[in-house]
């Protein structure tokens, strides 16, 4: 009877363990599984070329990430020269799952891919190639932009000057290297509200300009906080400390003074190009917040963003914006 039961218990053992495997290796090798890139050619105007360049540098602040930053000067702004040349760092000691490199979006790199691929990676998060992107890039958003933004954004993206940079490739750790490829989906497409309904285009605006993603906060295998919706509190580790973003809800805590007057000038504080930006010593506050050029958005489409936020449920979050890092080894 024992050896019986024993062999029961293997047998039933084995068959999860195929199972298991069989789930995994679908997982690692089957997916992600989206529809083709599609066929298609865009033909821009250079209106909507500028509409594209307009888009990609100061709302969906794709050459943000897609440049090299200096983050010895407030902000991290852009290195001049650099645009779109990718190799960008999201690293493990940044608090990613993986070390992950923003890819090179110039023609040198993105020359061979067709409209059609460049569109899908937006939308889906799936390369040419077929690989997951992790969502750093946040495709989730993008997707939900209407097709003709996105198309005027990649007819931009063809217009930069080639970069040869060679961009270490993205690599996953366990788990997440088999997570990632479940992330990539078939998502219908956006559709641009009317610019006179300043909720539903502020709306638009928040959502591919992935506001969120910085502004909520996470737990520790970084999904966000139900009911922290733009709250505030999101870590980002820098060289002198880690900083947090502000809770942007109309809370007292968050934005709930601030006229649309006072939002607007706080964006265009930063306007001025031929203004130096103050550089960051050791143990000094910092900010990931793209403020160089987000600063360049229309005074239209930032207050629609005010419209937006303000509309949201408030959250009374008060957040410590900053930490040094001395402070930080020190509470260890």
């Amino acid at each position: 009877m024992k050896k019986r039961i024993v062999k029961i218990v293997l047998g039933v053992l084995g068959a999860f363990v195929l199972v298991a495997g069989s789930a995994l290796a679908y997982v690692k090798f089957g997916l992600p599984t989206v529809d083709p890139a599609p066929q298609m050619t865009i033909n821009a105007t250079s209106a909507q070329v500028e509409h594209g360049r307009y888009l990609a540098n100061h709302v969906a602040s794709c050459m943000h990430c897609h440049s090299s930053r200096d983050f010895s000067k407030l902000t991290g702004p852009n290195i001049a020269g650099t645009e779109g040349k990718g190799g960008e760092p999201f690293l493990r000691e940044m608090g990613f799952p993986g070390n992950y490199y923003a890819s090179n979006l110039t023609p040198d790199h993105l020359g061979e891919w067709t409209d059609g691929e460049v569109y899908r990676a937006i939308t889906t998060g799936v390369s040419r190639d077929g690989h997951a992107l992790f969502p750093v890039m946040p495709y989730m958003s993008y997707a939900q932009m209407a097709p003709s933004d996105i198309n005027d954004i990649i007819a931009y993206l063809r217009t930069l000057k080639p970069i040869k940079n060679a961009v270490p490739a993205s690599e996953s750790d366990f788990p997440m290297n088999f997570i990632i490829n479940t992330m990539p989906a078939q998502r219908e497409p956006g559709t641009r509200p009317d610019t006179a309904d300043h909720i539903a285009y502020g709306r638009y605006i928040t959502t591919f300009a992935a506001c969120a993603d910085c502004h909520t906060p996470v737990n520790a295998q970084g999904a966000p906080l139900p009911g922290m919706d733009f709250a505030g509190g999101r870590e980002f580790p820098l060289p002198t400390g880690t900083v947090r973003s502000m809770n942007i809800t109309a809370d007292q805590s968050g934005i709930g003074n601030w006229t649309k007057e006072v939002f607007i000038a706080r964006f265009k504080a930063y306007a001025d190009k031929s203004k130096p930006l103050p550089t960051v010593h050791e143990g000094e506050f910092n900010s990931v917040m793209p403020w160089t050029v987000v600063a360049d958005m229309s005074e239209q489409d930032l207050g629609a963003v005010y419209e937006y936020l303000r509309s949201l449920k408030p959250v009374q979050h008060k957040v410590e914006r900053f930490t040094p890092k001395a402070k930080l080894v020190a509470s260890r």
